[in-house]
């Protein structure tokens, strides 16, 4: 029997059946590796976070690790605070997620990238309840999930940037607990993840004593200042001279 060439791969002569291309092989390394043991931020500096929330946090990194407004609690109104366990996932794949809860302590925030597709769900709600078991706080995703009745049920607090049925498959490529990009702002595990109401502070592992110390001075100045706006003792003069000390034209 005559055997027709395959573009796709070399085909077996006493069969015929194509094998599969080389080119499919995944490759050990970057893009497909995994880092089971990583440095954790001290448990007494995140209790300390827990006070302050995420606006405030914002400020005092000058604005500058904030995730996009677009990932939200699409579970409940639970805040998130905790070191961030990483995940890169390749689009439409969610094999490394399912591996994570096995590398995550408890108290640990699940940060996944989908490297920018928004198509699939990465979890849903059996994913979920696995990591409730596994005493993992919540998750990040950069991306969609699906069976929102279920992660409701669970009541673990899941930020996302939506919802949808189609589902992932199961097979790789992928990267856990190595820097990831998510809602535009660079992760890295053991990074202190801090997500309420108001959205997503990422600080920096080894910042976070640091920034402690400036939101408390921050929040020691405010304490007057807040309480006399909220009773309407407040002045716009600095607009004004801000506006002047710029040359604004006026008319």
């Amino acid at each position: 029997m005559a055997i027709i060439p395959s573009p796709f791969g070399k085909q077996s002569p006493d069969t015929g059946a194509t094998e599969r291309p080389k080119s499919s092989e995944m490759t050990p390394g970057a893009g497909f590796r995994i880092r089971l043991n990583i440095e954790r931020p001290p448990q007494h500096l995140i209790g300390m976070l827990r006070d302050f929330e995420t606006p405030d946090i914002s400020d005092i990194l000058n604005r500058m690790y904030t995730m996009a407004p677009e990932i939200r609690n699409i579970v409940n109104n639970k805040p998130l605070i905790g070191p961030a366990l990483t995940v890169k996932v390749f689009p439409g794949d969610n094999l490394m997620v399912h591996k994570a809860l096995d590398a995550a302590k408890p108290g640990d925030i699940v940060v996944v990238d989908t490297s920018g597709s928004h198509r699939n769900a990465v979890l849903g709600d059996l994913v979920t309840n696995k990591a409730k078991h596994r005493g993992i706080a919540g998750f990040i995703v950069d991306g969609l999930v699906r069976d929102l009745p279920g992660l409701i049920e669970a009541d673990l607090p899941v930020y996302a940037r939506g919802v949808t049925p189609f589902g992932p498959l199961h097979r790789g490529p992928g990267e856990l607990n190595y820097a990831v990009s998510c809602g535009g702002i660079v992760v890295n595990p053991g990074d202190i993840i801090a997500a309420d109401m108001s959205g997503i502070a990422v600080i920096r592992r080894e910042v976070a004593e640091e920034t402690i110390m400036r939101l408390r001075a921050h929040r020691a100045r405010m304490q007057q200042y807040e309480m006399d706006v909220k009773a309407g003792r407040f002045s716009n003069e600095w607009v004004d001279r801000q506006l002047e000390a710029d040359h604004c034209l006026i008319e």
